[in-house]
């Protein structure tokens, strides 16, 4: 049996992508190990298909932590038994790099965003030194590319000459079920509800321009399911605006809780503003998890995102990330006949739009290795 050991820097407790590679590869036979970090306030595992490892750290932020952690990773790897070495983006490259050299072992790296054109990278003049360096000294050598969005594919040709294969991080067809209501939600019924959701809602992810919009949208309700650093303000901000009644704040939630939310709401949000060279290349998993719920779209007007949009029909493009480009969007995408259709498009486009189908690129890239 082969053995592979996939490598992340967070905690594990949600990064669907890698648990979907990490199942699809334990499906074909193979020993997977998914090894990130934790911390005292790292929630537990709930028992997987496969073996975790969650390294504990002293350091949890700054170069130190990324210094430790690749410390770390780098002589976790060196006397682990495995065959195959897969690096999920460039903060875990170098150690799987220099393992897979030294001990003769296949190497797969998985880029799950433009890591150097990402805003805290580029910056900080010295991390972008840094990660660039460590980019240009491993990418030119490595064999099996894999990345999530076609600008990105194309950008790292351009640079590098080495085409990565395209998968994108699509959930699985018919992976949850909804399990709540909205009235166990408190989600009101005579409401638009609207969610913002994800793990990194940070700064220029367009939580400010929203909350400022729901100044303008009376008849709707705003749902922030998540964490970030941005948090903090966007809480005070909601306070200021004596807007507690209609901006509802939740912490993150297992996969399973925020299909709820995703599949409960009228509009979901993605709004990320065109900040960075990775911002600008993105195509994030809520994108899909939207659509497979039969949720409806309002997206910033970032090649990607806009390119599913409006292919697919699913959703509005507003035309700039402000609070008065927000409100026209969202009251357009209210009007009835265009959100029972948008509805009736996500579902046509979540057929297609499926890991299952992502799977086969897949299979071309590990079935070699395996």
């Amino acid at each position: 049996m082969k053995r592979a050991i996939l490598s992340v820097t967070n905690d594990l407790y949600t990064d669907p992508r890698v648990d979907k590679v990490a199942l699809f590869l334990t499906k074909k036979g193979v020993d997977v190990t998914l090894v990130g970090r934790c911390y005292g306030d790292s929630p537990t595992l709930a028992k997987r298909p496969y073996k975790t490892k969650r390294l504990r750290l002293l350091f949890r932020r700054n170069w130190i932590f990324y210094a430790e952690y690749n410390l770390r990773l780098f002589f976790y790897l060196l006397f682990k038994k495995c065959d195959i070495l897969i690096a999920n983006d460039l903060d875990t490259l170098l150690p799987n790099y220099l393992v897979s050299k030294w001990r003769r072992k296949k190497l797969v790296y998985d880029s799950h965003e433009y890591f150097c054109g990402e805003l805290s990278v580029v910056s900080n003049p010295v991390a972008h030194k840094v990660w660039s360096a460590i980019e240009r000294f491993c990418f030119p050598k490595l064999k099996t590319v894999i990345t999530v969005s076609q600008s990105i594919v194309d950008q790292y040709e351009k640079e590098y000459g080495i085409r990565p294969y395209l998968v994108r991080n699509i959930p699985p067809a018919n992976t949850f079920t909804v399990t709540a209501t909205r009235q166990s939600l408190g989600m009101p019924d005579d409401k638009t509800v609207l969610l913002m959701q994800g793990n990194s809602i940070n700064e220029c992810r367009g939580g400010e321009e929203i909350v400022q919009a729901m100044t303008s949208l009376p008849n709707c309700h705003l749902f922030i399911v998540g964490n970030g650093t941005v948090i903090p303000k966007l809480q005070e901000m909601t306070a200021s605006l004596n807007l507690q009644d209609r901006i509802t704040f939740k912490p993150r939630q297992t996969p399973e809780n925020l299909f709820n939310y995703t599949a409960l709401a009228d509009i979901g949000l993605s709004l990320d503003k065109d900040v960075s060279a990775n911002a600008h290349f993105s195509l994030p998993n809520k994108i899909f998890e939207y659509i497979n719920a039969g949720t409806p779209l309002v997206v910033s007007n970032l090649p990607e995102r806009e390119r599913i949009v409006k292919h697919y029909n699913v959703g509005l493009v507003a035309e700039s990330v402000t609070p008065e480009a927000v409100v026209a969007a969202v009251k357009a995408l209210c009007d009835p006949v265009l959100l029972a259709q948008c509805q009736e498009n996500c579902k046509i486009a979540a057929r297609e739009l499926t890991w299952e189908n992502e799977e086969k690129v897949l299979e071309t890239v590990y079935q070699p290795l395996i």
